[in-house]
Order: structure tokens, then C-alpha cells, then sequence
């Protein structure tokens, strides 16, 4: 079972498969933009987040999706 949005950020890996890094790429962006999330939560979900980023350039999903959110659009924008 994938669960894409989840509170229990211990479950997200740092595993490179194609699955597991956009599982883990879409549940941290949902808890970075979730305005409920403390801020020191942010800072720990940023490294994982932008670890994914070779593994989903490799797939093309930037190709093939936009992000929306200009904050985060602006951190992805800053690491090519």
C-alpha cells in the first residue's frame, strides 16, 4: 500500500527507486506547504525532499508535471 501523505515521517525512506522517491518527493512537498507543520519539521523534510530530485529528473517527471507552488517551484528551480 502507498500512502502519499502521512504524519508518520519516519516511514519515508532514502531508497532511490522510482516508487520510493516519488512517494517520498510528494509526502514531504505535502508537509513542507502544510501550513501546520513546525517549522523545524520543514528544515528536516528539505534534505529529504531535494534528495530525490536526480532520481525524478532521470524519470522526467518534471517533464511532465509542473509544481505549482511558487515556494517550492523557487527551492527546485534553485537546485538545477
Amino acid at each position: 500500500m502507498i500512502r502519499l501523505v502521512t504524519r508518520d515521517y519516519s516511514e519515508l525512506g532514502e531508497g532511490q527507486e522510482a516508487g520510493e522517491a516519488l512517494v517520498t518527493f510528494v509526502a514531504c512537498a505535502h508537509a513542507m506547504l502544510d501550513p501546520s507543520t513546525p517549522e523545524d519539521q520543514v528544515r528536516r523534510l528539505e534534505p529529504r525532499l531535494l534528495a530525490q530530485l536526480p532520481t525524478l529528473k532521470a524519470l522526467g517527471i518534471f517533464d511532465l508535471f509542473e509544481v505549482r507552488d511558487p515556494a517550492l517551484a523557487a527551492l527546485l528551480a534553485d537546485e538545477t
